[in-house]
């Protein structure tokens, strides 16, 4: 006779409850409900100003909420911070600064250390296993400033692998890449999602859904439903009017025809 166990379920590592947040006197994040559980991978959409740049700096401890409550594994946000990495959205930066690729990706050690310490060889390690999971080691001595798009964003997750996180935190980490390296870039989250949590900001709808494990709609409120369906009720109350998605540069409706009740008779 088999005798079959119940699978147990995954542990939560984020809860978020009724968070809202504002710059000066505008709420940006309205009433947020969310509960991360391990290993999940969700994508996060929505329009420009939505606040889902101001919900990572909310999780990161850099902006305080005017509400609600964030654990991490338990912790108050202070305490909880040091289980994430984040990769921001790429920014210009002076390409002839000499800096190469390996002392990027070991600021990433920087917060595990005491002002003005050296790093030892932990630290050199753990820069190195970093770099060898995003498949860039080679290229450990190339100034930064010579790698191609890609290659960088690959550094930047390096770098925030070498804090040694449970959770990922991503702003729009295939913005102005191209297609095949922004495929690339996905794949290699899928493959680092097996022993970490990904919450990932991007606007890539149509590539988002098909690598994600769940996908939100944000825009000063969260609509998520914990699934990779993105439905066309989502879409319009986070865009506020019918979307049409693009793909390959041809536009297509994936949803019906939006209807107004006054001209549907």
């Amino acid at each position: 006779m088999t005798c079959l166990f119940p699978t147990e379920a995954p542990a939560e590592v984020i809860r978020i409850q009724h968070l809202w947040a504002r710059y000066t006197h505008e709420n940006v994040l309205e009433e947020i409900n969310l509960s991360v559980k391990e290993h999940d991978f969700i994508g996060l959409i929505g329009p420009n100003g939505g606040g889902k740049t101001t919900l990572l700096k909310v999780l990161l401890g850099l902006l305080p909420p005017s509400q609600g409550e964030i654990s991490i594994f338990g912790k108050r946000v202070k305490e909880g911070r040091v289980f994430m990495g984040y990769v921001p959205q790429a920014s210009e930066f002076d390409r002839a600064f000499p800096i190469k690729v390996w002392d990027v990706v070991r600021m990433g050690r920087l917060g595990q250390r005491q002002l003005l310490h050296p790093y030892n060889s932990e630290d050199k390690e753990i820069a190195a296993e970093s770099l060898r999971q995003v498949g860039m080691l080679a290229l450990r001595n190339r100034p930064f400033g010579e790698l191609s798009g890609g290659q960088r964003q690959r550094v930047y997750i390096a770098r925030a692998l070498a804090t040694q996180p449970k959770i990922l935190l991503l702003d729009e980490p295939t913005a102005s890449v191209d297609p095949q390296i922004r495929t690339n870039i996905y794949e290699l989250l899928q493959e680092l999602n097996a022993h970490l949590t990904i919450l990932m900001i991007s606007h890539d709808v149509g590539a988002v859904s098909s690598y994600v494990k769940t996908i939100g709609c944000l825009n000063k409120r969260l609509f998520y439903h914990g699934d990779r369906l993105i439905t066309p009720d989502m879409l319009e109350m986070a865009y506020q009017c019918p979307i049409d998605l693009i793909a390959h540069g041809v536009p297509h409706r994936v949803f019906p025809d939006h209807i107004h009740p006054e001209t549907s008779l």
